[in-house]
This record gives C-alpha cells, sequence and structure tokens, in this order.
C-alpha cells in the first residue's frame, strides 16, 4: 500500500468522534446529547471532578448528601453549591426574567423542549412534584427551549398533562450553552440564592420517593439556614 492510501486509511480525529458518539446514543438512548460544552469536562454520565456519587468529596457536607440514589442515582451531588452565570428567559405570560428572579427558594430548573421525546415521559412526573411540594419555599420551573414560539409548548404541556406547570420559555437558546447543557432534558436543582446543588441529565422520575427526599433536604437545609 502506497502512501497515499495509508493516509487514506488512516483513522481520523473525526472518525473517533463518531464512533464515540454512535457508542453513547447506542448506551444511552434516551438521552438526546448535543455539541455543548460539558460540565467541568465531563460526560453527562460522570459526575464533575469536584463531586462524587456519594454527595462530596473531603468531607463536604452538602445536605443531600447520600441521596443520590435509586431513581436519582444518576443526580450529580456539588460539594458546594456553585454560582452560575447570568440567565435570562421568558415568564409567564411572555414576561422577561432573569437568573435573579429564581432566588429566595428552592428550585428544580427543567431544560426541556417538545421534539425531546423524554421530556415527554417525564413532564407528568415533574408536574407531580410541583403538585405535591409546589409553593412559596419549592418550584419546578420547566423552561422549553423551541425557537416555534409559546403556543407549541403550552399544547405540549397539555398533552401531558402538565396544568400544575407554569410555561417558561427560552426562544433565544442561549440557556442551552450558558447552563454548560449536554442533554435533552437536563435538570439543576438550585438553592434559595440560585447557586447549584447538583444536576441530572437525562429523564428521571421525579415523582419518586427518592426525588422527593433529595428536593425535601434541599428545603429543610434553606430554611436552617435562613432561621
Amino acid at each position: 500500500m502506497n502512501a497515499s492510501n495509508k493516509r487514506k486509511h488512516a483513522a481520523s480525529p473525526a472518525r473517533y468522534v463518531i464512533a464515540a458518539a454512535i457508542a453513547v446514543i447506542a448506551g444511552f438512548g434516551t438521552v438526546y446529547l448535543l455539541l455543548a460544552p460539558s460540565d467541568n469536562g465531563s460526560s453527562p454520565q460522570t459526575a464533575p471532578a469536584t463531586a462524587d456519587k456519594a454527595g462530596g468529596v473531603s468531607g463536604a457536607a452538602s445536605p443531600l448528601k447520600g441521596l443520590n440514589r435509586g431513581d436519582m442515582a444518576a443526580f450529580v451531588v456539588r460539594p458546594k453549591p456553585l454560582p452560575l452565570p447570568d440567565f435570562s428567559f421568558d415568564g409567564p405570560g411572555g414576561a422577561k426574567q432573569s437568573a435573579a428572579d429564581l432566588k429566595g427558594k428552592v428550585v428544580l430548573l427543567n431544560i426541556w423542549a417538545t421534539w425531546c421525546v423524554p421530556c415527554r415521559e417525564e413532564m407528568p412526573q415533574l408536574n407531580a412534584l410541583q403538585a405535591e411540594l409546589g409553593g412559596p419555599e419549592f418550584e419546578v420551573v420547566a423552561i422549553n427551549i423551541d425557537k416555534d414560539g409559546a403556543e407549541k409548548a403550552k399544547t405540549f404541556l397539555e398533552e401531558t398533562g402538565a396544568k400544575d406547570l407554569a410555561l417558561y420559555a427560552d426562544p433565544t437558546g442561549k440557556l442551552f450553552a450558558t447552563l454548560k447543557v449536554v442533554g435533552m432534558p437536563t435538570t439543576l436543582l438550585l438553592n434559595a440564592e440560585g447557586h447549584e446543588m447538583g444536576r441530572l441529565v437525562g429523564p428521571a422520575d421525579w415523582a419518586s420517593p427518592e426525588a422527593k427526599a433529595l428536593i425535601e433536604a434541599a428545603i429543610a437545609a434553606e430554611a436552617k439556614s435562613s432561621s
């Protein structure tokens, strides 16, 4: 084989990337992976270097420590709440809002789209969580990133029976990159200061006992810190 043919048959970096992408899709078919910056350089299924599945490292005492189990096993706990970049979105009725508007209570921030099949599957569970625990201390804020306008997202919520979820939207799609979202859906748990306590990439049963325990622990931690 001459040098020209050797070059043709040599594996390029692009081919390795494509092969890796196929492997990811095969292994994690319920997650829609997109080309976006990863979370601290980790894959969606790998905890960041500063956190572990037990809820922290170096003796860090996260109030969520040990609660990422069962249906919440994929939830990555931050050893210390992580400040997020400022971001904006449309609130109910189209009113402009920012990250500051989410402060003052624990927020489960869910990023979703109408074309995301796993999002459709988990939306009723997010609604059930909001119906049971939603109030002054906690809210499920599900932000749609479709560019087709709010009407399609509204229909989606109606079809999935999500009557307890307010319609939040980011038609610009900037939120995806700002929060380093690497898959769809992605859900972040924020404390009352708007800092990330942890995140989960992919669908999850947010109406499960494990999910409720996680949220209740976050709410209790905020109540303790404010007392």
